[in-house]
């Protein structure tokens, strides 16, 4: 059955409907209530042990792999990248709050972000390792920042000027994007980071999110190296060509993207690169992205109603853009099964959406389903990367709990919002 590669490694179509977890959704709804997102270790643990092995196994000098924040991050999470071993890539004070809280050492956060403020590079030097340096106003505020508490290591962000192939809202390394700084500019920065003996340590690029060839990574490598030697980086740097793999999010996007394949790409590409240049193998930091989290996470909502619109059949969940809004984004078309009938035949293709009010409150068009009722649950895969994380309580949605499973335990990790959460940090205006 090819939907469930879909779904989290754990997963079971049983007599009484999916387990994910050794957990039985319906009972998990019924505990917790929906929308509901589930997050299952199985699968997180399995996609980490992928990377590093692989890594291990096909790049000669040291490696390492960094948890990308704005996937989704909270104190649960945070504490299992530990569990890992990995880095966690932090923007702003509060990604930094969280795992700081989640007990991450500071060795093993880095910090990102296109426009840092005062605070935030404030917080970076106190408390992360690396801070990835994305233009030279940045750079000048660290300097003058610096005389009253050491810089952490400085890697410098390189805008390559490659162009990938995925959703344009989701491309970062073309010439002319937001990100980094082109080769005259990161020399320029390099320069000053040397006169002013500043700890500048390595090179960062991102290519773009939801990457399904690597062959574009290339001239993006090789351009990088070219850049190490011009700066003058020797033994005890570090290269961290991002990340991005994609997943696939439906059966049409089936098999998976090849991950040991990624792997093996670059750091061929690096191995190769750094021999044709006489130079020592850089440290290796890598960036899955949503790679390493997406499949392990679902989202599971209640059907409160199904109506027919012209020819199309609406199929209305209690979620949808406000807990999801990379169909509205990216027009990313999700898949589903039928918690309590997860073998049974398709029969109709149906729209799935939301309570919303937007036409863009969508999570699949023409989705091939069996025939659903009100009341039914519905379980979506590939949930677990990019949508909680850019949740809204749009039309005063509150956003839904998570669950993590476990060896059979489910465990909340983060609550429900209610409505009192929603009037917090109102104040009546003095009338």
């Amino acid at each position: 059955m090819n939907y469930l590669s879909l779904f989290p490694d754990s997963t079971r179509a049983t007599d009484t409907g999916l387990n994910i977890g050794g957990c039985d959704l319906t009972t998990l709804a019924e505990t917790y209530g929906t929308p509901l997102y589930l997050y299952d270790q199985a699968t997180l643990d399995t996609a980490a042990v992928l990377y590093k092995q692989t890594l291990d196994k096909q790049y000669p000098g040291k490696s390492g792999i960094t948890y990308a924040g704005k996937a989704y991050l909270c104190l649960a999470m945070a504490q299992w990248t530990q569990q890992q071993d990995l880095w966690v890539d932090c923007t702003g004070q509060g990604e930094m709050a969280i795992v700081v809280a989640a007990g991450v050492k500071r060795e093993r956060l880095v910090v990102h972000g296109v426009n840092k403020s005062p605070q935030d590079l404030e917080t970076a030097i106190r408390q992360a390792g690396t801070i990835v340096v994305d233009h030279l106003t940045e750079l000048e505020r660290l300097i003058s920042m610096s005389s009253n508490e050491p810089l952490p290591d400085l890697w410098l962000r390189f805008q390559p000027g490659v162009e990938v192939e995925t959703h344009a809202h989701i491309q970062t390394g073309q010439e002319g994007s937001k990100f980094g700084m082109d080769r005259e500019t990161i020399l320029q920065a390099a320069g000053i980071c040397h006169r002013q003996g500043l700890p500048l340590k390595g090179l960062h690029f991102h290519l773009g999110s939801q990457i399904r060839e690597p062959v574009p990574l290339t001239p993006a490598i090789e351009r990088a190296l070219d850049m190490a030697v011009e700066i003058g980086f020797e033994a005890d740097w570090t290269l961290s060509p991002g990340g991005g793999w994609g997943v696939a999010y439906n059966e049409g996007e089936l098999p998976q993207p090849d991950t040991k394949g990624y792997i093996h790409f670059i750091a061929e590409a690096i191995v190769k690169g750094c021999e044709q240049r006489n130079m020592p193998l850089p440290l290796l930091q890598l960036e899955p992205g949503r790679s390493l989290v997406a499949r392990a996470g679902v989202a599971v909502y209640r059907v409160g109603a199904v109506k027919r619109a012209g020819e199309r059949t609406w199929v209305l969940l209690d979620g949808g853009l406000a807990d999801n809004p990379r169909h509205a984004l990216y027009g990313v078309n999700y898949s589903a099964l039928v918690v309590k009938r997860p073998s049974a035949p398709n029969e109709i293709k149906v729209c799935l959406a939301g309570p919303y009010c937007e036409s863009g409150d969508v999570l699949s068009m023409d989705l091939p389903l069996p025939k659903v009722e009100m009341g039914e649950l519905v379980a979506v895969p590939v949930s677990g990367a990019y949508q909680l994380s850019m949740s809204s309580n749009y039309n005063g949605a509150c956003r839904p709990a998570v669950v993590w499973l476990a060896d059979g335990q489910a465990q909340l990790i983060q609550e429900r919002e209610t409505p009192a959460d929603l009037l917090r940090r109102d104040h009546r205006l003095n009338i």
